[in-house]
């Protein structure tokens, strides 16, 4: 016993240092300036770019703007709902995740304006920056569901993974009751873009692991609703996804977008180019179409040609820098960018920002660029996992080649999601991954 967990110990700390991508340290150099600098959002992309520009700017002015006390760890929001870990497993205090030199506005933003350079929050205070670096993540739009509340989930049959911990653990609730009793599990997601689009597939895996341990799968039918006309965007990924889906009897749906939920009569209604379409559910995990937050969405900063409506904010996606608006930056899920929405995507990209940003403070050109760079630990069953990593050309890019196969079904992968992954990104808030 005790060989087992030294080995699960040794391998936790030797594959955290690339569970978000390879470990990249800050820059050891500081530059003397005055600049105002501000933040809008506290999660894992502003709050690690606060220590790293902390660290580096000897002088600078930092602000960040964010009215959330709790932070959250969304990658365990899906082990959470596996019933693996509880739901104080993903919280934490924003607060400690910040330097003490930086200035915490504990308000949300309501309005950014690029020209007069300044930031409103809620309560009508006004902050003029010389830079601005947007990380404010999503936006959850359950509205956009007919009949869909955040307050139904954990109630007759409907889940949601996304909204918090609390509905995680809600969620799990009734995946338990379901794959003790059977029926139809009814699995989805948006037509929107959307941060981690493994999470709706690894859902589906685990809901079909837990009816298949319980000797319950005879009992379940498990449909898939894909909102397109494949699984995953990465060509190659989503053939292997397709070929677990057919291996495990799923029910596919392609093009298949939800758009109103009857809880009552447990139904829920798809638009499809053949028209709408009915699908009676027993168990469901909804997955909300996803937008930048209104304060971005209504800016000048967003996309004017690029996901219309959503409100993605319009940079390069090598740079992250604003295309109109060089003073200002986006990092995270908000950035306007063909990949990247997840906390390994965040961990590439602020150092990119960082050190544009800082060598445009010195009147000098930046040099890292982001190339996309996206992982994905996609579980296809309790303990395994495939560790997908690409890049904006769907280009695989193991941090392990050789050693982790990206389309195998590995515990090592596994292991990675379920002990390593949280640390890293806990390093990676400090600034120090």
């Amino acid at each position: 016993m005790s060989f087992d967990l030294d080995r699960r110990a040794f391998l936790a700390a030797a594959l955290g240092a690339t569970a978000l991508g390879s470990v990249r340290p800050a820059r050891a150099q500081s530059v003397a300036t005055s600049a105002k600098i501000v933040i809008i959002g506290a999660g894992a992309a502003g709050s690690s770019l606060a220590n790293r520009l902390a660290a580096r700017l000897d002088g600078a002015e930092i602000t960040i703007i964010d009215a959330r006390k709790r932070h959250l760890y969304q990658p365990g929001f899906t082990l959470i709902a596996a019933g693996l870990k509880p739901a104080g497993y993903s919280v934490s205090d924003t607060g400690n995740w910040l330097p003490r030199s930086v200035n915490w506005i504990e308000e949300g933003a309501a309005e950014i304006d690029p020209e007069a350079k300044t930031v409103t929050t809620d309560t009508g205070t006004q902050v003029s920056y010389d830079y601005l670096v947007v990380a404010a993540g999503l936006k959850l739009n359950y509205d956009q569901i007919e009949g869909m509340d955040v307050s139904l989930i954990g109630k007759d049959g409907i889940g949601s993974v996304y909204a918090s911990p609390e509905a995680a653990e809600a969620t799990w609730r009734e995946m338990d009751r379901f794959t003790d009793e059977g029926g139809v599990g009814l699995f989805t997601r948006p037509a929107t873009e959307m941060k981690c689009a493994g999470a709706p597939l690894k859902y589906t895996f685990l809901t079909d692991d837990y009816a298949r341990r319980k000797g319950n799968r005879g009992k379940t039918e498990i449909v898939y609703a894909a909102h397109s006309k494949s699984l995953f965007g990465v060509p190659i990924v989503n053939e292997k996804v397709r070929m677990l889906y057919g291996e495990r009897g799923f029910d596919t749906r392609y093009e298949h977008v939800m758009k109103a939920i009857d809880p009552g009569r447990k139904v829920a209604t798809f638009a499809t180019p053949e028209g709408d379409e009915d699908i009676p559910f027993d168990f469901t995990n909804i997955i909300p179409p996803m937008s930048a937050p209104d304060v971005v969405r209504n800016s000048p900063l967003p996309w004017a040609d690029k996901w219309v409506g959503q409100g993605y904010v319009e940079v390069d996606q090598y740079t992250l820098r604003h295309n109109r608006y060089p003073d200002v930056f986006a990092a995270g899920d908000v950035a306007g960018v063909p990949k990247g929405k997840t906390a390994a995507s965040a961990k590439w990209q602020v150092p990119v920002v960082e050190d544009q940003l800082v060598a445009q403070i010195a009147g000098q050109e930046g040099t890292e660029t982001y190339n996309g760079y996206t992982s994905c630990p996609l579980i296809t069953r309790v303990g395994r996992a495939m560790l997908i990593e690409f890049d904006y050309k769907n280009n695989l890019v193991p941090s392990f080649p050789g050693v982790i196969a990206p389309l195998e079904e590995l515990w090592v992968s596994w292991l990675m999601k379920e002990i390593a992954l949280k640390a890293t990104y806990n390093a990676m808030l400090r600034g120090r991954a």
